[in-house]
């Protein structure tokens, strides 16, 4: 069998353009292209149905990503996988505290895990911040306690984690807290999809403010 070699410019287009013949049900114009990026990410067409949205998250975010948010992000690989020159265009930062000395000493002292510690560390930032989960319940657990205590809110959270120890438990912590977020309801996650999210809102931001990718 000879394969059609096709320009990696080209590549993303078709594949949206297969995602789209394939939907089985209309997606709403405004989180459209979160929903179609995540499954152009995974190829699973179960993110149509299980990514919830609150109510107007989506201006929410397009405002704090134009304000230079800071997006924490609970694993290196999604923090790799967040577009740098798009962070860049909005004035944005990324970072992961997961691999941070003082994260590691910190969890041990208090006897949490890192994704909790980190957390801790965030909250200290005193800055805007969207946090983006792809892996560690335990961090969506602590936003949850934080927000109830009124010592950290984001701005907005991306609630990916991907498992089946407390993971449809804790992103339902996290819907209940009513701040601005983006779930991935269920099982399904991983930091592809929170990394996928996060590149959907800054082309959107892109695309809002009619800057080229």
């Amino acid at each position: 069998m000879k394969l059609e070699y096709v320009l990696p410019a080209d590549i993303e287009r078709r594949s949206f353009e297969i995602i789209e013949s394939e939907l089985e049900r209309e997606i709403p114009e405004e989180i459209k292209p979160v929903v179609m990026r995540a499954i152009h990410t995974t190829a699973d067409f179960d993110y149509a149905e299980n990514l919830y949205f609150s109510e107007n998250v989506i201006d929410t975010a397009l405002s704090v990503l134009d304000r230079g948010a800071l997006i924490v992000t609970d694993t290196n690989m999604a923090k790799a996988g967040i577009n740098k020159a798009a962070l860049a265009r909005h004035g944005c930062e990324c970072e992961c505290f997961m691999a941070d000395k003082d994260i590691a000493e910190t969890a041990r002292l208090n006897g949490t895990t890192r994704a909790a510690a980190s957390v801790d560390k965030a909250a200290g930032l005193g800055r805007p911040v969207v946090y983006a989960v792809g892996n560690a319940p335990t961090a969506l657990v602590r936003l949850s306690e934080h927000i109830k205590a009124g010592t950290f809110v984001p701005e907005l959270i991306i609630g990916a984690p991907v498992g089946f120890v407390n993971v449809v438990q804790s992103k339902e912590m996290i819907i209940e807290t009513g701040i601005p977020c983006i779930v991935a309801r269920g099982r399904k996650g991983g930091s592809n999809v929170a990394a996928a999210i996060c590149n959907a809102l800054l082309y959107m931001l892109d695309a809002k403010k009619g800057l080229k990718k």
